[in-house]
């Protein structure tokens, strides 16, 4: 054994790197602690469960964040289902369905969407995307519709990818034995790759979710930051992500400051159930591979 070095079963750690390991877990479990925590403080200063009441007055001593939560899942769920959809057409298109140019063309696209900052998308919606929506829908452009589109855009690549890279593989394992029993490609695709491909189908779906739940910038600049429950797409929104940021940047304390922490810990118990689920979806999804 070198020296310095500790056994991991039958590998070898340096002291170093597990020393790093250590403070990085025991850096991000003080974070997750404070948040949490915090969170319950905000419940308990708050009088129980106000501030997950329906009514937002802060004039009136009235703080609660339901309407944010509804909006939050609201815009993560429409964003998440139709990003989704997406995501599989291009997943389909990648693997046989469209020629190989306009494939390659496809590929080459997602991968500049990765590389555009959300600032962005959310600088080129304000000129070109909400005034669209204004003259032709009504309303201010500001809207449900606009933020989830917006979003959409921006998980798009991911899912598709994790679509694509379990896809592909399948294909590859399988195409002989297809082409042997008759199958053409698309069918080949159609009813053997995809429906093997299922686990991870809904994983990419669950990293969607954990996207579109947790992006802040994007509901901030779009989505109009009304207070309210929306009844429709042109209606105005305030996310908990949108809160969280308004409120800090207000510097405002009271009841406001006590909702961002509730916020805050609603958000980070969302995310970590996405990411476990993520994982363990990862992990099963290996299966997949197999014929």
């Amino acid at each position: 054994m070198r020296c310095g070095a500790v056994r991991d079963g039958d590998r070898e750690v340096p002291v170093l790197l597990r020393a790093l390991a250590l403070s990085v877990s025991g850096l991000l479990g003080t974070v997750i602690a404070f948040i949490l925590i915090s969170g319950l403080a905000a419940l308990l200063e708050g009088r129980g469960l106000a501030l997950l009441g329906r009514l937002w007055n802060p004039a009136g001593g009235r703080f609660g964040i339901l309407p944010m939560v509804h909006a939050s899942v609201l815009l993560a769920l429409s964003s998440l289902l139709l990003g989704w959809l997406l995501s599989l057409g291009c997943c389909c298109m990648l693997n046989g369905i469209a020629p190989r140019p306009l494939a390659a063309l496809l590929m080459g696209c997602l991968r500049l969407m990765t590389a555009v900052p959300t600032v962005v998308y959310g600088f080129a919606a304000v000129f070109l995307l909400v005034p669209l929506i204004r003259g032709a829908l009504g309303g201010t452009g500001f809207c449900w519709l606009a933020a989830c589109l917006i979003l959409t855009l921006q998980g798009l690549p991911t899912m598709t990818f994790v679509m694509d890279g379990a896809v592909r593989s399948l294909v590859a394992q399988t195409s002989l034995t297809a082409a042997a029993l008759g199958m053409t490609p698309l069918e080949c695709l159609s009813r053997v790759a995809l429906p093997l491909a299922k686990r991870s189908m809904l994983s990419a779906a669950v990293l969607g979710l954990g996207r579109a739940l947790g992006d802040a910038l994007i509901p901030t600049m779009l989505a109009g930051n009304a207070i309210q429950f929306a009844l429709s797409p042109l209606s105005s929104m305030r996310t908990l992500t949108a809160h969280i940021a308004l409120v800090l940047s207000s510097d405002i304390g009271g009841g406001e400051h006590l909702s961002l922490l509730l916020a805050g810990a609603l958000l980070l118990l969302a995310c970590a159930a996405f990411s476990l689920a993520a994982r363990r979806l990862s992990r099963e999804a290996s299966g997949d591979v197999r014929p």
